[in-house]
């Protein structure tokens, strides 16, 4: 039998959010410019993560660092392919969010590091991400150190914990980190950001 169980480090509550399947574009909607607050336990924002890479497990293991290309922005999650429910609401949210950018989509790049990388294979990686943001970045490393060094400067936090009986007990933060071309975390939004308020935050990053 395995159980999972996912807390999230922020001062929210869980809620239920709709998943849209509608890729088509709406306009956004009149919020303040970086309406999303960083949240207060993390002392990350404003950090640079620029010499932080991983392999990219959908281009041969090739070094992937943590800066967006010029004039663009990075989105990074951590999480797991077996999550039941944060990880897959939090890359609908994604997906929706690019949906409602539209063409300033293009200038997104999102990626997300496996914190179970032991269960998630290469394959299973880039099926999972690819099934909500057809061009997204899976990173994997087999290597606890590093992908500990990585967490950490992230300031995210996980566990995976295997009891004696074959139960696997999955903790991790849940936060969606906002990367400028400089490599400095511009942003970082909570599990349950409605996609419209982070849409709104990119196009305010992206100066569009």
């Amino acid at each position: 039998m395995i159980r999972w169980f996912t807390f999230v480090l922020v001062g929210v509550a869980f809620a239920a959010v709709g998943c849209s399947s509608d890729d088509t574009a709406t306009s956004l909607p009149d919020l303040d410019p970086l309406a999303a607050r960083p949240i207060a336990e993390t002392s990350a924002l404003g950090r640079s993560v620029a010499d932080i890479s991983l392999p990219d497990v959908a281009n041969g293991g090739r070094s992937f660092f943590m800066q967006a290309d010029d004039g663009e922005i990075l989105v990074v999650y951590f999480g797991f392919t077996a999550c039941p429910d944060i990880c897959p609401t939090t890359l609908a949210d994604v997906k929706e969010t690019l949906s409602i950018l539209g063409s300033d989509a293009d200038d997104v790049t999102v990626a997300m590091v496996t914190i179970d990388p032991e269960r998630d294979t290469d394959e299973t990686m880039q099926a999972y991400l690819r099934s909500f943001v057809p061009d997204g970045v899976p990173l994997r490393t087999g290597f606890p150190d590093e992908l500990r060094a990585v967490a950490d400067a992230f300031d995210a936090d996980f566990d995976v914990i295997k009891s004696a009986d074959g139960d696997v007990d999955v903790f991790h933060t849940a936060y969606l980190y906002a990367i400028d071309d400089t490599g400095l975390i511009r942003i970082i939004w909570p599990f349950g950001a409605e996609p419209e308020m982070i849409a709104a935050d990119i196009a305010e990053l992206l100066g569009t």
